[in-house]
């Protein structure tokens, strides 16, 4: 068949897709480039390996069992969450990533017809999910400095979901304003996206036994460096996670596979290799900071494993260009008020140097 009949019949076979596939706007991931020798800085993967008591785990798990079905309820993954959290097993939700427990949340707690709120700086994926489930919603515009206006949050007539600390600029809400949007959306869902929470953040978590109506979505990807098995959980009243589950199991009772449920309990359970690669990363993201405005950036006060930042005279665009040129992949976001702002996953402290050093003058003169 040559070249020009293919790409007849390519398009052609487009008159099958759904109306919903026609209409949806999906979701563009970060580059995910396969040559060697670059520093890659533009998804916020851990820059450090996963703890050596996840590595052993899966080692020894890779054995006859995979021919069997992974447990569709997690057990004991949830219990180890729940004992990390002081919570109970029956408030764990595990998924097969946040993405996809978020996805589920949108189905499990937002009606069609119902204005959910979210920030108009936010992670993209609430967007692509609310018009492919039919949700209505608003995008509630950040101050200047991208802090939360937290009383526009007030009063929402279908629920409200956000990023804490945001995603892309790296800002915390202080857990007394989550409360505060908590205290004025009693009977509406308040979901709490946590990806980054372990970078400098306080959990929601402690809240949600007095309010039933929060729920937290944490991912085991940014802090714990297992990214690659792809395992998210929520936590919240006991109802919330059972309605989860009706959605969950009306799709797959199977979404989180064997290895990954065994690599994610070892990775909990690994409390000290937790915290020191946090505080490394803390450490490395507030001296690349300071560095960074020494030289004329300006930056936001991350409390995520990425800095946010600008420069005066050069625009976003360009920074990112030029930085790829160098090897170095960060993320550029080319949207309405942050166009001039790059993102930077902070990496190890070799990465961050040579980061610093394409962007340093006389390199950007």
């Amino acid at each position: 068949m040559n070249r020009f009949l293919f790409q007849e019949e390519g398009k052609s076979a487009i008159r099958l897709w759904s109306q919903t596939a026609r209409s949806c706007d999906p979701y563009v991931p970060g580059e995910q480039p396969r040559a060697k020798n670059i520093i890659k800085l533009n998804t916020n993967e851990n820059p450090y390996p996963p703890s050596p008591r996840v590595l052993k785990a899966l080692a020894a798990a890779v054995n006859g069992d995979l021919r069997l079905y992974p447990s569709p309820q997690a057990e004991e993954l949830r219990i180890a969450i729940a004992e990390f959290y002081g919570m109970k097993p029956d408030q764990v939700f595990v998924g097969n990533g946040s993405d996809e427990l978020l996805a589920f949340s949108f189905l499990a707690f937002f009606n069609p017809g119902e204005t959910v709120l979210f920030p108009d700086i936010t992670y993209s994926f609430y967007p692509v999910y609310a018009k492919l489930f039919h949700i209505d919603y608003e995008e509630v515009p950040l101050f200047d400095d991208f802090s939360m206006p937290v009383e526009k949050f007030f009063g929402a007539e279908g629920g409200v979901i956000f990023p804490n600390p945001n995603a892309p600029t790296g800002v915390y809400t202080p857990l007394e304003d989550v409360e505060r949007i908590l205290r004025n959306n009693p009977d509406k869902p308040v979901i709490i996206d946590e990806a980054y929470i372990d970078f400098g953040g306080e959990t929601a978590a402690k809240l949600i036994d007095r309010y039933d109506q929060l729920l937290v979505i944490q991912t085991f990807s940014k802090s714990r460096s297992i990214a690659g098995l792809r395992v998210g959980f929520a936590l919240g009243n006991e109802r919330l996670i059972e309605g989860l589950n009706r959605i969950k199991n009306s799709f797959n009772s199977y979404t989180v596979d064997r290895l990954a449920l065994i690599g994610a309990k070892a990775a909990i359970e690994d409390v000290d290799y937790f915290t020191s690669t946090c505080r490394k990363i803390i450490r490395t993201r507030e001296r690349v900071a300071a560095e960074l405005k020494a030289i004329g950036f300006q930056v936001t006060d991350s409390k995520a494993n990425f800095l946010f930042v600008k420069h005066p005279r050069i625009p976003g665009r360009k920074l990112y260009e030029h930085l790829k040129e160098r090897s170095i992949y960060v993320r550029h976001f080319d949207r309405p008020r942050i166009k001039d702002y790059i993102r930077v996953t902070i990496g190890t402290d070799e990465d961050m140097d040579a980061f610093l050093n394409g962007v340093s003058p006389p390199l950007l003169s």
